[in-house]
């Protein structure tokens, strides 16, 4: 099984997430990750999908995808920029020594504290979103929360 990502440019209109993510469950195919956003002139959304299978499995998610009204334009391919985003909450009355380091090492930052725990950011491609999420287990997170992934063709 392989990772992909695919980027979905529909009609900005009711309904086409769930005709999108129907297609998906309607074939037993398993959606990893999956986020959507107006783009800039509304009349359109984008959403990106991170899906697993075989090359036989996106060939036909590709050719389903194509067959959806509301599609616009179907964007697979490796030329992505691609993040994602991380927030890991942590009590105060953990021990911090070499959080600093962490966050250094994974472009993360402090985005909220209180008297009670601490919130730490990071946003990176998927894999570094992995290993720092590893990393953070020796704070004993209250909480964690990941994004879906972002994604924006490079040409």
């Amino acid at each position: 099984m392989k990772r992909r990502v695919i980027s979905v440019i529909v009609l900005n209109e009711h309904g086409v997430l769930s005709r999108v993510v129907g297609l998906f469950s309607g074939r037993g195919y398993n959606i990893e990750s999956l986020t959507v956003a107006p783009l800039d002139d509304k009349d359109f959304s984008r959403i990106n999908i991170v899906t697993l299978g075989d090359e036989k499995v996106f060939e036909q998610i590709i050719k389903q995808l194509h067959k959806l009204i509301p599609t616009y334009k179907v964007i697979d391919s490796s030329d992505f920029i691609e993040k994602e985003t991380a927030l890991v909450k942590i009590a105060l009355s953990e021990n911090f020594a070499g959080l600093d380091t962490i966050l250094k090492a994974y472009n993360g930052s402090v985005t909220y504290s209180d008297d009670q725990c601490i919130i730490v950011m990071t946003c990176d491609d998927a894999c570094n979103i992995d290993n720092f999420l590893k990393t953070m287990k020796k704070y004993n997170p209250i909480s964690v929360v990941r994004s879906g992934s972002i994604l924006m063709e490079v040409k």
